[in-house]
């Protein structure tokens, strides 16, 4: 939601309001290194072991992954 301090976003139509944001706003450009933004997501969803939120990170990319074997071990 491009918001650093409170990333979060309420329900799907926050989802849905912050990708349609991100379309008008964000300028895709290299290198594109996602195992930083993968990893701190993670580390934020590992914090909520209740079960009452749910994360989704959209990923959206031009083209080729500058840190491609980072960015499958964030997955992993």
């Amino acid at each position: 939601n491009n918001n650093v301090e409170n990333p979060s976003c309420a329900g799907i139509e926050g989802v849905l309001e912050s990708y349609l944001q991100s379309l008008r706003t964000v300028q895709l450009y290299g290198p594109t290194n996602f195992a930083p933004v993968i990893n701190q997501v993670a580390g934020t969803a590992a914090q909520v072991t209740d079960g009452s939120q749910y994360h989704v990170l959209l990923i959206i990319t031009d083209g080729v992954i500058s840190d491609m074997l980072q960015t499958k071990e964030a997955i992993v």
